[in-house]
């Protein structure tokens, strides 16, 4: 699943492979098979982890930072490490961007982490009262949507910089606390 992970950060769905996979672990593919019948079951599985290991995380920061906004601003730290990982991308905005591409249980897990990422931000920015209840979401949706696209535009250029210069101008216009 680690593997996976790391291959489908690196490439998307479209690059994960069962003989490559096999190859990166040291097995061979009817290994991998065994576990995940097909492309779209072990993509949805990965996808599936990622989610849940980001919601425990999530989760994680509100438990050891009892501040909010202190919870917002270090938000964009989750994404900025895979930037830090070899230029890797969040593994569901990745695959995000090949949505028409993935079947539908896959679309369906990168949904759930769109989900899990906007409630909690919602939910935080209310804790915060940064905005009102009505406006949460939709404020939350804004970030998540910006720090995927800072995330997006550093890993094209390969500089983590503008990924911070992106999140400083986002906390200077507003849309995250400073």
């Amino acid at each position: 699943m680690a593997a996976a992970r790391r291959t489908a950060q690196a490439h998307g769905y479209g690059g994960l492979n069962f003989r490559d996979l096999a190859a990166q672990v040291g097995i061979k593919a009817a290994s991998i098979h065994y576990h995940f019948p097909s492309k779209a079951d072990l993509g949805a599985a990965v996808a599936r982890r990622y989610w849940e290991d980001t919601a425990a995380g999530l989760e994680a920061l509100l438990a050891r930072t009892a501040n909010p906004v202190r919870c917002l601003q270090q938000y964009p730290d989750i994404f900025r490490r895979s930037l830090e990982s070899g230029n890797r991308m969040c593994l569901c905005s990745f695959m995000a961007a090949e949505y028409d591409d993935l079947p539908e249980a896959v679309k369906q897990e990168v949904q759930t982490f769109a989900d899990v990422n906007v409630a909690w931000l919602s939910a935080v920015l209310s804790a915060a009262a940064v905005v009102g209840p009505e406006e949460s979401e939709q404020r939350a949706r804004a970030i998540f949507a910006a720090i995927a696209g800072a995330q997006l535009i550093a890993r094209s250029r390969s500089d983590i910089s503008v990924y911070d210069a992106l999140i400083a101008s986002y906390r200077t216009a507003g849309l995250l606390p400073a």
